[in-house]
């Protein structure tokens, strides 16, 4: 790897990299994984693209996170920025972890496919799942059966989302778990069952991935029903490529604003080429999302940018916002 290429991944939004480690970002800010943190101490700096905790002194850039969080060497660390491929983070508070030794690499790492096949054949949505995906999100069903999302509880009573990811073939070849911020023993406690309840947040990670898996772009099956010619919108997320498919648009997603891997690159590049394609984006009123963006213009360059109305921070919520309205 080359300077040029190892400045590239310097160069990859700090926050976006920080989200595939499995932290949850808010207001540029995070819990560091550094220290027994509690209260959000660890800040990015989206202008110079580093970070830093102002309580244990932790600061660096991309690779450094990588290398820290991971507990990697700097070789490692620049490879798995540049597989795009994700970990599994047991806790915001314990350094990233996999069964196997944290160093390994997920691209040296098997995903078990067959270990997780069977829940998505009768997929199961708790009243959690459900208040989140129709009540919350107003998504239509048939895209949520299509997308065969289903839920599990843990042992500590979280809530979860499981999001299977499909090759073009329909192979899995990798699952995100979304927090749904529910803990069960804490509504027990409170002898509340109602909605607002579910806003608890339990210490969990916002997101977990099983060893191996391999979560690149997000729908790939749709890609075997588009016509030449025809309108393919990308979002930054699952949820906003829910959201997109409920409004009857073919779409699909990049999982976070970073990270897009080469192989998803040349695959997007050869469904402009093969299918003359016009390609659409809402991109999220942030700066990683209009990141993306522009990392998306150099793969295609008929990306069509469409503008969110201001009070609306992802397609998500503006699609939402339109059917509450109608």
């Amino acid at each position: 790897m080359d300077k040029q290429q190892i400045q590239q991944l310097r160069d990859l939004p700090i926050e976006g990299v920080a989200e595939r480690l499995g932290m949850e970002v808010k207001r540029h800010k995070a819990l560091c994984p550094f220290h027994d943190d509690h209260h959000a101490s660890l800040s990015f700096n989206v202008r110079k693209n580093s970070y830093r905790c102002f309580v244990c002194d932790a600061h660096g850039g991309t690779i450094d996170l990588v290398m820290g969080v991971g507990k990697m060497g700097f070789r490692e660390a620049c490879e798995w920025l540049n597989s795009g491929f994700t970990f599994q983070v047991s806790s915001f508070n314990s350094p990233l972890s996999t069964d196997s030794k944290p160093s390994t690499l997920n691209s040296q790492l098997s995903f078990d496919a067959s270990k997780y096949e069977r829940f998505f054949e009768r997929p199961w949505l708790s009243e959690a799942a459900r208040h989140f995906l129709f009540e919350e999100r107003r998504l239509d069903e048939r895209v949520v059966r299509w997308c065969r999302l289903t839920s599990w509880r843990d042992r500590n009573g979280v809530e979860w989302l499981q999001i299977p990811y499909y090759d073009r073939e329909g192979k899995l070849i990798g699952i995100q778990n979304r927090n749904l911020g529910v803990s069960s023993s804490k509504i027990q406690d409170s002898g509340d069952l109602k909605p607002e309840t579910w806003n608890l947040k339990p210490e969990a990670p916002r997101f977990k991935f099983p060893r191996g898996a391999h979560c690149g772009i997000y729908n790939l099956p749709v890609l075997n029903r588009l016509r030449p010619c025809e309108a393919l919108y990308i979002t930054e997320g699952a949820s906003d490529c829910w959201a997109m498919l409920s409004s009857g648009h073919k779409a699909i997603a990049i999982p976070s604003a970073t990270l897009l891997s080469r192989q998803d690159k040349e695959l997007l590049s050869s469904l402009s080429f093969s299918l003359s394609l016009t390609f659409h984006m809402f991109p999220d009123r942030d700066a990683p999302g209009e990141r993306l963006f522009r990392q998306l213009q150099q793969v295609l360059p008929n990306l069509q940018h469409h503008q969110l109305p201001p009070d609306c921070k992802d397609y998500g919520e503006y699609f939402a916002k339109l059917k509450i309205e109608n």
